[in-house]
């Protein structure tokens, strides 16, 4: 198995000009968050429904990447179920709207995606998950690292 450096290092390959970064910045959260709104859409049981609105295909997604984060990084495993949760919660908010939640983060996926690709086109690299669609799930994981890096925070 990699290590989170050995992620970082070949996925920063493709995200070295700063413009590409700061699209990367930018994009990405929204991207996942539309991914998380994607699957908290998908239609449960309504027995696992009376249980807690909150169980449901998006949850136990964003709870096998925390696992997984888990095993790259303690530290960033702690920040991203952070971050995650709050995505969670606003996705939980937005699906509170009078519009059809997979509607709201459509239109949020394919802005992000236009903005990841307009910052591929500037680096002038592919993007790292049709290498690996591993790094799907890396990239946000990088963006985390890219912040502790400044505030100094070790992982």
């Amino acid at each position: 198995m990699r290590t989170v450096e050995e992620w970082f290092g070949e996925y920063g390959e493709s995200h070295s000009h700063p413009r590409n970064e700061l699209l990367h910045i930018i994009c990405v959260p929204p991207i996942v968050m539309s991914v998380i709104g994607f699957l908290w859409a998908i239609p449960v049981p309504s027995s696992v429904a009376q249980v807690s609105p909150w169980l449901n295909v998006a949850t136990l997604f964003v709870a096998a990447a925390i696992v997984y984060y888990f095993t790259l990084s303690f530290s960033l495993g702690l920040g991203a179920a952070i971050g995650l949760g709050v995505l969670l919660s606003i996705v939980s908010w937005l699906d509170t709207l009078s519009w059809p939640l997979w509607l709201t983060c459509l239109v949020i996926f394919i802005v992000g995606w236009i903005g990841q690709f307009i910052g591929h086109a500037i680096e002038g690299k592919r993007p790292s998950f049709m290498k690996d669609i591993q790094f799907l799930l890396i990239g946000p994981l990088w963006l985390l690292g890219h912040l502790y890096r400044k505030l100094g925070i070790a992982y």
